[in-house]
Parts: structure tokens; sequence; C-alpha cells
């Protein structure tokens, strides 16, 4: 059975690029919640500049997720009536608490704490599904895997749960970028349906699983048995062992080979086209202060900051937080809005606001999840639903 305009409500909105790769598979995005201000602005005039309107276009609450509760969500995205018996929560957590080179406070920071808050939504709400986005770090460091391993205990009692890291070179971007995620599926919606034997063992034993506190990585994934169907791109899957890519800085002056490695997935092909000067926000650029820049060779990301791109080969994962914006390949500046946003795979259509700080600019950019990734997961989301209709 084929589905369309499935009903979500998108938490942490940002810029809207997890949103646009569900909105790309058809599904609805009919509340949001984003308060910080300028990325409010910035997510409304990047979406509609993709000719999305409506409740898909708009910030319907900009207060902090803190403060609302789910009775007023549920007012506010189906106007007072009854939920529809199939609809989904995506969102994705302010995430520099659980990462390596953040803060690393975990639960205890002020964005760490948002993740349980998410969590309680969640279950308060009590979506047919629900995806929770996050950084690695939360599942690959010890004293953090222990709060997720809370988090997902409490999930687990209402809802068949499978947790994935994957990474956006994997999926056609061109950018070294791993990100954890959790998907969900309740328990209520699957039992009256046709399964497949496998499912249904799950369903009636993912109540029981243990927490884990102390157990490694491995046991974590051996847990949840993956068995939800995450996304494989078979042209890029393992493309950063796969392939042989450049490893030395370019000389001065010096013009590198070619590997053969896939284009799509080499920064160059985006940032090295003078065809795409032509976009939105593409002369937009953070201007440095200090002549250390002209000394970077091309390649050399060595260094905590000043990271100098290699034409043929895909970006360390996104620096921009704090205007550490990596440098083009070949030209003496930082990389422009628009070509930060192409590596994030956003659509050439999508444009943010003159008036928008470019710190503002380049945090809501480097905070997003790459839309290829986030379409890939939607559409593994939506073929597990129409499969469960058949």
């Amino acid at each position: 059975m084929k589905l369309d305009g499935i009903p979500l409500l998108s938490f942490f909105t940002g810029a809207g690029f997890l949103d646009i790769g569900f909105l790309q598979n058809g599904f609805h995005t009919l509340w949001h919640n984003e308060n910080y201000l300028p990325f409010v602005k910035g997510f409304e005039t990047g979406i509609s500049s993709l000719g999305y309107s409506g409740s898909s276009a708009k910030v319907q609450n900009t207060r902090s997720v803190l403060e609302i509760g789910p009775n007023e969500i549920l007012s506010e995205a189906f106007g007072g009536n009854k939920p529809p018996g199939l609809f989904g929560i995506i969102g994705g957590p302010p995430c520099p608490d659980f990462s390596v080179g953040g803060k690393n406070k975990g639960e205890t920071g002020s964005n760490g704490k948002l993740s349980e808050v998410y969590v309680n939504r969640i279950l308060e709400i009590n979506p047919t599904f629900f995806l929770f986005e996050n950084v690695p770090g939360l599942l690959r460091t010890s004293k953090h895997r222990e709060f997720l391993a809370n988090l997902l205990d409490k999930l687990t009692r209402r809802y068949v749960v499978d947790i994935k890291i994957l990474n956006a070179l994997d999926f056609g971007v061109p950018q070294d970028r791993e990100r954890v995620f959790i998907v969900g599926f309740r328990k209520t919606y699957l039992r009256p349906l046709l399964l497949p034997p496998s499912y249904k063992k799950l369903v009636s034993i993912s109540g029981a699983l243990p927490r884990l506190r102390s157990h490694t990585m491995n046991a974590f994934f051996e847990m949840y048995e993956n068995w939800f169907p995450w996304p494989i791109h078979p042209e890029f899957h393992g493309a950063k062992s796969r392939f042989i890519w450049p490893s030395e800085p370019v000389e001065k002056g010096g013009v590198p080979e070619r590997p053969p490695c896939p284009e799509p997935l080499m920064v160059g092909t985006y940032i090295c086209d003078e065809a795409r000067f032509s976009l939105p926000n593409s002369g937009e650029w953070l201007s440095p202060r200090s002549g250390k820049i002209g000394e970077v060779l091309e390649g050399d990301v060595s260094r905590k900051s000043f990271k100098r791109l290699h034409r043929y080969r895909y970006s360390p994962t996104a620096a921009y937080g704090n205007n550490e914006v990596h440098l083009h390949p070949v030209l003496p500046r930082r990389l422009s809005v628009r070509e930060a946003m192409l590596l994030q795979s956003v659509p050439n259509e999508y444009r943010l606001p003159e008036d928008m700080t470019l710190t503002d600019k380049f945090k809501t950019i480097g905070n997003g999840v790459p839309v290829k990734l986030s379409a890939a997961i939607s559409g593994a989301i939506l073929s597990f639903l129409e499969e469960l209709h058949k």
C-alpha cells in the first residue's frame, strides 16, 4: 500500500535539513519547534524557497521544549482534533554535550538534558513512530552510554526500537559525518498488522530488554539485533575504506592527481565549479583575520583550525560551529555559505535570509543532518510502513 502525506511533528527544527529529506519522500511536516529566533527565520525562508508552503514552511512554536507540554503540542499540531492513527515525531536534540569535540557534560549539560526531555515528549505524545538523531559520542562514550541505555529502557516499554550509526559519506554526501539514529515503532500499532516472524518476535520481547550500563558498544548493537531495514547505498557503501583517497597535502602550485573515486564524494565536484557561484548565498563567507590562511596547503586537515579541503577528497565532519569554517581547496578564503550547504547536500534552490548573521548561518548549517542522509532514512521508514500495510 502506498502511503503519502504522513503527518510529522518536528522538534529542534533548526534550518530544516532533516525535514527536507522527509518532505522529499512525501511526508507532511505540520508542526515545528525551534526556539532560537534567527534559526526560525532561516528555516521559514529556506523551506519557502524550495516551494513548500503552509504548515510545512512555518515554525508553529518558538518556546523551549522545556516549557511546552504534550497537550499544547497536540492542540497546535492537530487543531484540537484527535491525532490520526499514523503520525510520527522527528528530531535531533542539540548535541555538544555528547560530542567528543564538545564540552562532554553529557546529560548534566544544558543541551544534554534536552535529549531526555525529547524522549519524555515522545512518550507523552505517543506517535506511531519516531526518529531520534544525535552524535556518535552518545553511543561510543561509556559515560554517555549509560544515559542512552536509560532512555532506551523508557522507550522500549512502548516502542520496538533499533539503533544505528550511519555515515553521510555512504549516501553520496562529500563529507565524513557520522550520526547515531534511533527509530521506534509503537507496539500497539505493530501488533494488529501482518508482520514477518522476526518482527513479531521483537514486538513480544523488546519490552523486556534489560538496561545496558557498562556494556560495550557491540553489546548495544547485539541487543537490538539490527532488525530495522536501515538504508544502504550500494555505490557508496563503505566508501571511506573502500576507495583509495589522496592522503598527502598538495605542494604550492601543484595539481593533484585525480583518484579513481566517485565524483559525488569529492568536494571539488560541488565547490570548484564556477557555475555554482550564481546560487543563493554564494558570495557570503567569513574573512580571516590571520595571515595563516595563505600558508595552509590544499588537503592539510591535520590542524585543529584552518583545515584546507582537498578537491578530490571528502570533507572532514562539518566544523562550522564557532566560525571554524573549512578553507576552500584552491581559493584564498573560507568556504562560502552556499558551499557549506552544498557539502550538506542541501538543494540548490534553498537560501538563507540576507539579514541573518554569518555566524548564525554557519552554525545552523553545521548543526543540520545532511539532506541526502535524511532522505535515505525517511525512505527506509516509509518503505517499512508500506510493507506493514501490504
